[in-house]
């Protein structure tokens, strides 16, 4: 059964999602599928959405619930957990962290708000896995004044990861941008409707090469001079 499916036939708990969310969460998400993983949600709301999650990756997974509301504890179920604690604090995070271990996956369905979101991501992204996926949703908010956003508001996520594709690129920058942690631990940014996915790497070599018949072990060799040249 797809997610989508799951989501409609619901009748537990209750899950709160756009619709056009869902192909997002399959193409990033189902390569986690009945794989010995960490989850966490970050904002439980009415907790079935943890059931969902639970219900999709399957029995190898723990699944870690986050938010700041104590009364979300009720969510709590086998192989379900629910920690409660502000989004933005690390000495919260890190407490999970500890007790969990790091997560493979992340989704970011808490607060919304400009700043919680952001300092969460700067704290928690550098500790994800290589081959990790970090999924920040409900991100319309970075056009809305009243949730720190705005079509221009340089602090606003969908601003902020904006300027993060030219940190993925700074290898090919030719001096403008100095490479970084993220340049290297990085493989994609995709941005969606109201959606922001980055998905860990381990990008320390980046060379292009030409292959096939004819000459290409010398266009090959060529390519690698080349690049070491510029």
């Amino acid at each position: 059964m797809g997610l989508w499916q799951d989501f409609l036939i619901n009748d537990d708990k209750v899950i709160h999602k756009w619709a056009h969310y869902f192909p997002v969460y399959e193409r990033h998400f189902g390569p986690w599928q009945n794989r010995s993983l960490v989850f966490w949600e970050v904002g439980v709301y009415g907790g079935g959405s943890l059931q969902m999650w639970q219900r999709y990756f399957g029995p190898n997974a723990v699944i870690v619930g986050l938010d700041i509301n104590k009364d979300c504890m009720a969510h709590e179920g086998p192989g379900i957990n629910v920690r409660i604690g502000d989004q933005a604090d690390p000495v919260f995070l890190q407490s999970v962290i500890d007790e969990f271990g790091v997560p493979d996956v992340v989704l970011d369905d808490a607060s919304h708000h400009m700043k919680p979101t952001w300092d969460m991501f700067q704290f928690l992204y550098p500790k994800v896995p290589k081959n990790g996926v970090y999924m920040v949703e409900d991100m319309h908010t970075s056009y809305w004044p009243h949730w720190g956003g705005g079509l221009n508001v340089e602090e606003s996520f969908i601003n902020r990861s904006k300027k993060l594709i030219d940190e993925l690129n700074a290898d090919h920058a030719k001096g403008e941008i100095e490479p970084t942690e993220f340049t290297r631990t990085t493989g994609s940014i995709s941005f969606y409707d109201s959606i922001v996915v980055f998905e860990k790497g381990n990008i320390w070599w980046k060379n292009g090469f030409r292959t096939g018949a004819g000459h290409g072990s010398h266009a090959a060799k060529q390519d690698l001079a080349d690049q070491s040249a510029g």
